[in-house]
């Protein structure tokens, strides 16, 4: 069984700030060159959620399994995503509800070690960059999201913040 106080934690960090960044003066602040707004952010975050339930749901089936976060980065499903989700709160909606489903599974006594150290074939890109081609224990995908994806993405969104709103933000 994996402890998901961690992952729970992300996630609630997460939907925190994009929340802030829905309240603040100008809810869809323009990113800096490069980079993405709010929505498209939580759209990407969405896409990498229902990617990690898959995998974990995949093992837990006992079906062979990969994670490529590539569809996480298209453009056209970005957009779609947030279209079909409805916008910033039906996005925060949606990976709220990711969030409780992979915790559940993922802590799951049906969830044995041995599944969790099972290799999952991976691909992990970030800005055209190619980090993960290799198998990576299924534990690892999880608490990667954990540690390294939903705070990255979170400070992204605090970093859309006027100066005064983040500093607050941050408090």
């Amino acid at each position: 069984m994996l402890d998901t106080g961690s992952l729970q934690d992300a996630y609630r960090t997460l939907l925190d700030a994009a929340a802030t960044v829905a309240s603040a003066d100008d809810p869809n602040p323009a990113p800096p060159d490069g980079e993405w707004n709010a929505d498209e952010i939580l759209a990407h975050v969405s896409l990498v959620s229902a990617a990690t339930i898959a995998a974990v749901a995949g093992i837990e089936a006992g079906a062979n399994t990969t994670y490529d976060n590539r569809i996480a980065l298209d453009v056209w499903t970005i957009r779609r995503t947030i279209a079909h989700a409805g916008g910033n709160a039906g996005l925060r909606e949606r990976i709220r509800g990711q969030a409780a489903a992979l915790c559940a599974l993922a802590r799951s006594a049906a969830l044995s070690d041995a599944e969790l150290g099972t290799l999952v074939p991976a691909r992990l890109l970030s800005n055209d960059t190619l980090l993960v081609d290799q198998p990576m224990p299924l534990r690892d995908i999880v608490t990667g999201l954990a540690k390294a994806e939903l705070p990255g993405h979170t400070k992204q969104l605090l970093a859309l913040l006027p100066e005064r709103a983040m500093t607050e933000a941050t408090r």
